[in-house]
């Protein structure tokens, strides 16, 4: 990746909620990178490197949940960007379901089938 890069991306975003993922998203990020997970894996995953590439690379590592987002501010801004046409939700919803099908929803989010379902009720 490094090779098609010329040397690796500036900021690399790993969103696969798997230990492999992570580690191609941290090696494509260039010295002085930064790498950004939102996966959210088991709890007892977890990932090795030698700390040292931190330091000799100058490397950062970050992780966010839910865009880091800060409610009050963030919600109504995104709100906004719906209504402007800017931010296409509706291309980010698993599936819909009625409030009857919770237990199916929270069943399908366990086996990563629904990441992003709307209950309606």
């Amino acid at each position: 990746m490094r090779e098609l890069t010329q040397g690796g991306v500036d900021h690399a975003i790993d969103t696969s909620s798997s230990l492999d993922g992570f580690g191609s998203a941290f090696e494509a990020t260039r010295r002085g990178g930064c790498t950004v997970t939102t996966s959210l894996t088991h709890p007892s995953q977890t990932f090795s490197f030698p700390l040292a590439r931190i330091v000799a690379e100058a490397r950062t590592i970050k992780g966010s949940y839910i865009g880091t987002c800060v409610p009050g501010r963030d919600i109504p801004a995104f709100i906004q960007l719906y209504r402007q046409g800017r931010m296409p939700v509706e291309k980010l919803v698993t599936r819909t379901l009625r409030l009857e099908q919770i237990n199916e929803a929270f069943d399908d989010l366990s086996n990563a089938k629904g990441v992003r379902q709307v209950i309606l009720f």
